[in-house]
């Protein structure tokens, strides 16, 4: 009976440390924490214009000075586009965290898509930004897309409200 405690308790311990966030993620929790404006989308890699739909949501000039707002206590989210004629605006909500970094990447942004009441719309389908830079003011994420079998890196730039 002894050694099943000793046991379980050396189980929890295990599971519990495994959960815990570092200190380098939990104070880029904290710095994201608040709502910020995205003031530039552009592309790096690769000549030529481009035109893409971002997050399987809308056309990149509609993201440009959307409102980000991210929540740090319950990790959501969510991001605002203005209407317009070439974007549908309104309310994109999502859960975030913030992913450690390893030997291949910084740390990370990572969120998907759910619904105002909280609920997974993604079928576990998420995104992953790389934090390139994070200040109290400023932010700049990055993803790497393939266009025509051609690397180029989606550059987000975001200032503090």
């Amino acid at each position: 009976m002894i050694k099943k405690s000793i046991l379980l308790l050396a189980m929890m311990g295990i599971f519990i440390s495994s959960c815990s966030v570092s200190k380098s993620a939990r104070d880029q929790r904290n710095l994201l924490s608040g709502t910020w404006n995205l003031d530039n989308v552009h592309y790096e890699n690769n000549s030529g214009n481009f035109k893409s739909v971002i997050f399987n949501d809308a056309e990149d000039i509609c993201f440009e000075d959307s409102e980000w707002f991210f929540r740090d206590n319950n990790s959501t989210g969510r991001y605002t586009i203005r209407q317009g004629t070439l974007c549908q605006g309104g309310d994109r909500f999502f859960r975030w965290s913030v992913v450690e970094p390893s030997q291949n990447y910084s740390s990370q942004l990572q969120f998907k898509f759910i619904d105002d009441k909280r609920k997974d719309i993604s079928g576990g389908y998420g995104y992953r930004l790389n934090i390139v830079s994070l200040t109290p003011q400023n932010m700049t994420l990055k993803s790497n897309v393939s266009v025509n079998g051609q690397p180029v890196t989606i550059v987000y730039e975001f200032s503090k409200k």
